[in-house]
């Protein structure tokens, strides 16, 4: 008898292998894309805001960029999930990648290579209707393909690629390419590295519920659409989710405009401590996104939510302002409190697990909510920043007491999630039948 493995062997082991980490293994190739795709949008990350600002733009107008990228972003968010319905989740992926290569080759060509301010906000602002239609119609596809039982480790995996690339990985490939080939030339090596992940997740993954349309062909069009907004008060749990998922990422939106300062300008930090400071918060985000959806398997979506969630960010924020007040200068009681506040936010990760199981019929709708949540996170932290300064006066603590708050508030709601007897008989039903959620809509 030979030493060596059959090919069925190893494709078993490797079958083995993915159930063990928590990854659906006909979905596998598609999340080491994703993590390439991310890490491709993730280079400019770092970079973009000083780039424009050191070629002639003013602040204003960078501001001006990000607040349209993020309005396109947020929409592209909602629609995922409507045209996951619509088309199928992997059409949908093509046509975000599509969309972001040409959207990039005008952005780099006809706006940042000129240095023409109109191309580059008409470019710039529609390239965000591209990645979130790629990563969130993978998000839907997870949910419609995945075993209940797989949902919290599956979206663990989904957030620990996205966020592993975006912002982290991609800052780092900047860093290292940037002194090598110059600013405009790493921007260009984006769009490589975005086509290159975004064919592997697609042409390597023949899983057949994302080929196809996930309702049924007699649900028309305007319905679809419809029915992704008008999902937030027939099943008002959907609603409750999404405000969950706005809290969630708020804070760091929001820290990421003022803790520099603070931690510069007031502690003495200096800007490579604060840097290291932040890589370490971002670090354990990426890790415990994998960890807590893991968890969330084992305790369940909403305890992992409400109570290192919800109830952790309400310890975890006060910290990251008191602790480096309490210890001056001693960056490694920062670096616990800040690890400590990253792995709080990546608690919310169940979240992605959960509402598949609120909504079995309409998964893709439900989702489409966390998305929008997700998008309009990005403005809404600022915006209590902004309206914090207005009603209490300028004092960062306020600002921290009042996002404490917020994060208590939403354990509580986050404890109204519970899954209906109906739902759930659906769930274990299409389970049963080796269906998962590729029925969804019956």
């Amino acid at each position: 008898m030979s030493g060596e493995l059959s090919v069925s062997e190893i494709t078993a082991a490797k079958r083995g292998i993915a159930e063990i980490l928590g990854i659906p293994r006909p979905l596998f190739w598609a999340f080491v894309g994703q993590l390439l795709f991310m890490v491709g949008d993730g280079v400019e990350a770092g970079y973009l805001d000083t780039y424009m600002l050191h070629h002639g733009h003013t602040q204003g107008f960078v501001n001006e960029l990000f607040t349209f990228y993020g309005i396109t972003v947020m929409i592209a968010a909602w629609f995922s999930g409507p045209l996951s319905d619509l088309l199928g989740p992997k059409k949908v992926m093509w046509i975000g990648l599509v969309l972001w290569a040409v959207l990039e080759v005008g952005f780099l060509a006809l706006g940042l290579g000129p240095n023409n301010s109109a191309m580059i906000l008409l470019f710039y602002a529609l390239r965000g209707f591209a990645y979130p239609l790629f990563a969130y119609g993978f998000l839907v596809w997870i949910a419609a393909a995945t075993p209940t039982a797989m949902l919290g480790s599956a979206a663990g995996w989904f957030w620990f690629s996205f966020s592993a690339g975006l912002p982290t990985l991609g800052s780092q490939f900047a860093r290292f390419a940037i002194p090598e080939i110059g600013e405009l030339k790493t921007f260009w090596c984006s769009l490589i590295l975005v086509i290159i992940g975004g064919l592997i997740a697609l042409l390597f993954t023949n899983e057949p519920t994302g080929k196809k349309r996930l309702l049924p062909a007699h649900i028309p069009t305007k319905e679809i659409f419809f029915g992704s907004l008008s999902i937030m008060w027939r099943e008002p749990k959907t609603l409750v989710a999404g405000i969950v998922r706005i809290i969630d990422t708020s804070s760091e939106y929001a820290f990421l405009a003022i803790m520099p300062a603070f931690f510069v300008d007031h502690l003495g930090f200096t800007l490579g401590q604060w840097l290291n400071l932040l890589s370490l918060v971002f670090l354990s985000n990426i890790l415990f996104n994998l960890v807590s959806g893991m968890v969330a398997d084992t305790l369940g979506h909403r305890f992992v939510v409400s109570v290192f969630g919800g109830i952790g960010g309400f310890i975890a924020i006060p910290l990251f302002y008191y602790v480096p007040l309490w210890y001056p200068g001693n960056f490694w009681a920062a670096a616990v409190v800040g690890i400590f506040y990253g792995a709080t936010v990546a608690a919310f990760v169940p979240l992605s697990g959960l509402m598949p199981q609120i909504c079995p019929r309409e998964k893709a709708a439900a989702l489409s909510v966390l998305g929008l949540g997700a998008g309009a996170s990005t403005w809404v932290g600022p915006a209590i920043v902004t309206l914090c300064e207005a009603v209490f006066g300028p004092g960062l603590q306020y600002v921290i007491w009042t996002f404490a708050g917020i994060y208590l508030a939403s354990a509580g709601m986050t404890m109204y999630l519970t899954i209906s007897p109906e739902a759930r008989k659906y769930t274990e039903e299409a389970d049963r039948r080796g269906e998962t959620s590729a029925v969804i809509g019956h």
